[in-house]
């Protein structure tokens, strides 16, 4: 069984995730316990962004599935990634 991510891991993950560009990720002060995450590119325009519940970026299944999904997104819209996987 995994371990559950603390909300600061759950970030560094998503940053390493979606390189070269940026990952600003930051919980909303209303207490939902909800991470948005927007993807940066180069010139500050925001490529992607996502929500993802507590429930999912505390559990790294769910997070690596939620981030997969994500950049698959960015793929499809035509930005390159760098290859990427979830730590163990």
């Amino acid at each position: 069984m995994t371990a559950p991510l603390r909300i600061n891991e759950a970030l560094l993950i998503a940053d390493r995730a979606f390189k070269p560009f940026q990952c600003v990720a930051w919980a909303p002060q209303d207490g939902n316990g909800e991470l948005s995450l927007s993807v940066i590119d180069r010139t500050n325009n925001r490529i992607g962004r996502a929500q993802i519940p507590c429930s999912a970026y505390s559990d790294p299944v769910q997070l690596e599935h939620l981030l997969e999904q994500a950049r698959a997104a960015l793929s499809e819209d035509g930005y390159t990634l760098q290859s990427w996987s979830m730590p163990h």
